[in-house]
């Protein structure tokens, strides 16, 4: 045959290829999956097929490896085994109708209980939250227990590092886990590493992305969750990473930006709970069940104490646990809703719940950036901004150079939640996240103070100066919004 008649059964090889990948795509794609990210994964097929096709395959799968839903299911099992019994929760003070089925929600979802008799403190400065916890660790005589998502050994950070090296000396059991990509595009990882070795700490890595070692699961499943335990008697939580409040990359110090953060120390029954959360996580990546070690659970003594609900969510979980415990509390307010969110991509459902919300009579206040940090999310958060001002949503922006990195809302006066999970699709779906509802005034009275220090620094955005952006950040915020679709 001659090269021209070759040339024709290529093309027509080619265009039958194509249609059977369109075909098996809208079979595929489509199943269990949103009608948004579907619709955005079959675009993408459809006009860069195989560009499409390839990074369908690298990440278009949001479930964990089957062992690690299998080792899931394990620990939540175990942990309604072993807290069973344990809510010791007070009702002296009348509890909102709606709570009860909240909790009940909860429990079902992330098989923690609601614990009474704690106590809570907001730590809202970058430095004073190290500070802290250098204090708690030097003060622990059984373990140490350490989760980030980011865990770096810089000029900032040294002196937890050094704490820990202490405890370490004193013959206190440090346990570490970080997650491996996060930490891994630091600039001192591997002398992160090197230092936990040397120091006699016991390190795990978080979903490691090792495919030689046969360690491998979609790339962008993250594990987000920050949090420490002393002894089981003190913990801390919240959004603030192991890291100096640049991240040290040389873009953000140009910039000038600077990390603003909301970290909770919390003592009583429910650093228990939060201990069980680190214990399944190094299980789920070490195959290691940890025994029961001495715990000083500090008991409360004060009339003002708080109940608590940890939530853990993620990829290993059947359900999206944080979405719905956010859903449930935003359609469960009566007066009004405050959230602080640095990376706020909503879906329909979350969109539909705060514009219900004020079409009710309930106040809701966004607290965002004036600025970014990564461009997608960034624009993707700005394609909102138009259809929650017009409904009512009140967006206050924090102002440059600081990143507000906080993640918490409260719930009328009567709930409040802080954690590590933000109000996007990242964090429903694909990181893994720990959230903590705190049912107690004195506690939601110091978040308030918290919220008017954002008002304080920042400035409320109008309907009237947004219309006044240009066409071309409209066309990047509506480009960047199809993208955060492609989970």
């Amino acid at each position: 045959m001659d090269s021209a008649t070759w040339t024709w059964i290529l093309i027509v090889a080619g265009l039958v290829i194509d249609f059977i990948v369109r075909v098996i795509a809208i079979i595929v794609v489509p199943r269990n999956r949103r009608p948004t990210s579907a619709t955005a994964w079959l675009l993408a097929i459809f006009f860069i097929p195989y560009i499409g096709v390839l990074f369908f395959l690298l990440i278009g799968s949001y479930k964990l490896p089957k062992r690690r839903r299998e080792r899931q299911d394990e620990v939540n099992q175990f942990i309604l085994d072993s807290t069973e019994g344990m809510e010791r929760v007070s009702r002296d003070h009348p509890w909102p109708p709606w709570l009860e089925s909240v909790v009940t929600l909860n429990r079902n979802l992330g098989s923690m209980p609601l614990v009474g008799g704690n106590r809570a403190t907001l730590i809202s400065d970058y430095q004073g939250t190290f500070d802290s916890m250098i204090e708690a660790i030097n003060n622990a005589r059984s373990y140490v227990h350490v989760e980030f998502y980011i865990l770096t050994c810089d000029k900032t950070t040294a002196p937890i590092f050094d704490a820990l090296q202490a405890a370490v000396q004193r013959g206190v059991v440090v346990r570490v886990l970080l997650d491996h990509i996060a930490s891994l595009r630091t600039p001192d990882y591997k002398h992160t590493l090197k230092r936990l070795t040397e120091m006699g700490a016991q390190w795990r890595l978080m979903l490691p992305v090792q495919p030689l070692k046969g360690r491998y699961q979609r790339p962008d499943l993250r594990n987000h969750r920050k949090l420490l335990v002393v002894d089981g008697a003190v913990g801390f939580m919240g959004s603030q990473n192991i890291i100096d409040r640049s991240y040290n990359k040389k873009s953000n110090i140009r910039r000038g930006l600077k990390w603003k953060e909301l970290i909770t120390r919390v003592e009583g029954p429910v650093v228990a709970g939060l201990n069980a959360i680190f214990i399944t996580d190094w299980f789920i990546e070490t195959d290691e069940i940890l025994g029961r070690e001495r715990e000083s659970v500090t008991e409360i003594d004060s009339t003002d104490t708080l109940d608590c609900q940890l939530v853990p969510s993620g990829p290993g979980f059947k359900g999206e646990n944080n979405l719905k415990l956010f859903l449930a509390l935003l359609y469960y307010a009566q007066e009004q809703i405050i959230i602080t969110s640095p990376y706020f991509v909503p879906d329909e459902a979350m969109l539909t719940a705060l514009t219900t919300a004020t079409q009710r009579g309930v106040r809701v206040e966004l607290f965002v950036s004036e600025i970014g940090d990564q461009a997608l999310v960034y624009h993707a958060q700005r394609s909102y901004y138009e259809q929650l001002l017009r409904t009512g949503v009140t967006i206050w922006m924090y102002k440059a150079p600081y990143i507000l990195h906080s993640k918490h809302f409260t719930i009328d006066d009567d709930v409040a939640v802080i954690g590590s999970s933000n109000m996007d699709m990242r964090s429903f779906m694909l990181n893994m996240e720990i959230s903590l509802m705190v049912r107690g005034s004195s506690f939601v009275k110091a978040m308030r103070a918290i919220e008017q220090s954002y008002r304080d620094n920042g400035r409320q955005l109008t309907l009237e100066e947004w219309m006044k952006q240009p066409l071309r950040k409209t066309i990047l915020d509506n480009l960047s919004r199809l993208t955060s679709a492609l989970q």
